[in-house]
């Protein structure tokens, strides 16, 4: 159980990220959007899945946002109502789309197996409703039994040096596990591993997201969230014939990578796989990419720290 799995701080758990459809669709094409992404899911062994609470995050960045906002169905009633509690998910909440009677009411009418990310700000420049250290608070006043998990960011951490600080924080407030954003730079996530493992704090999960990248429209909506996709990758996808497959080999690797490093270094790491397109290609794509993960999860060989470390030079050619 995906819950046991946190508390007991397992390597390998596995989820898949989703996102609730549109508030403008009928309950219809929410149903059968619904459907179609749990007949996607079958027979993928996937520990849970993640359901997104999307905001709109404009303000954080003064480029146009690639692809229009639009708000979703919260991701709890798409959880209950939708997906018919089809898996344990990890339910995500912005917090400062809520006042805190509209969150506290979220505590209270969860149920005992309830995982969420609590979300902060996206911007300083974002008028918030709710800020997250009020969010903590709350959980610890009328949260019950609920799990609750952090955002990790490995590039703040190549820019301000404190990611790791940032999660101890974090879990001194609560968080039993972190789930990153997509990760597409090897060498920020494997320094976060290295200044976290050195903590000297009780370590809980780390769960990487990993997302197939094929077409440039894709890729300038992961730069435009803030995702670090390094030059020599942008060449190496829009190089090859097949740059969709390209991503996902890619991504593989880095699972396989921070998976061992991880393991190495006292760390349990987990993936986390979406698809931050709508296309279908990359949608079925990213499904590609969780089997693909599921079989290293589950065909671990034996390895030397050493010849990993230098294994990772391939990402850099």
């Amino acid at each position: 159980m995906l819950k046991d799995k946190i508390k007991e701080n397992k390597p390998g758990i596995l989820l898949y990220g989703i996102t609730p459809p549109k508030i403008n669709l009928s309950k219809d094409e929410a149903y059968q959007i619904a459907k179609k992404q749990l007949e996607r899911l079958e027979n993928t062994g996937i520990d849970g899945l993640v359901i997104y609470d999307l905001q709109d995050e404009s303000a954080r960045n003064d480029e146009k946002r690639t692809f229009e906002f639009c708000g979703t169905i919260k991701p709890e009633i798409y959880h209950k109502e939708f997906l018919k509690l089809s898996y344990p998910a990890v339910i995500y909440k912005a917090v400062g789309n809520y006042t805190k009677e509209e969150f506290a009411n979220f505590l209270n009418t969860s149920n005992n197996d309830m995982l969420s990310v609590f979300v902060g700000a996206s911007s300083k420049n974002d008028l918030l409703k709710f800020n997250l250290n009020e969010a903590y608070k709350l959980k610890k006043e009328q949260g019950g039994n609920v799990t609750v998990g952090g955002i990790c960011i490995p590039e703040r951490h190549e820019k301000k040096g404190d990611e790791d600080l940032r999660v101890a924080s974090k879990i001194i407030k609560g968080c039993e596990f972190f789930i990153t954003q997509a990760v597409y730079n090897i060498e920020n996530a494997k320094r976060f591993l290295d200044d976290y493992a050195n903590l000297g704090i009780k370590k809980v999960p780390i769960i990487f997201t990993f997302t197939p990248c094929g077409s440039p429209k894709t890729l300038e909506f992961m730069r435009w969230l803030g995702i670090s996709v390094s030059k020599q990758f942008e060449d190496r996808l829009f190089e090859s014939d097949d740059p969709l497959s390209a991503s996902v080999g890619l991504s593989l690797d880095m699972f396989e990578f921070l998976y061992k490093y991880g393991r190495a270094k006292g760390v349990s790491v987990g993936a986390n796989v979406e698809s931050i397109s709508t296309r279908k290609v990359e949608i079925e794509a990213s499904i590609n990419l969780l089997r693909g993960i599921k079989n290293i999860i589950q065909n671990e060989k034996e390895y030397n720290l050493e010849e990993l470390i230098q294994s990772a030079s391939k990402f850099y050619e």
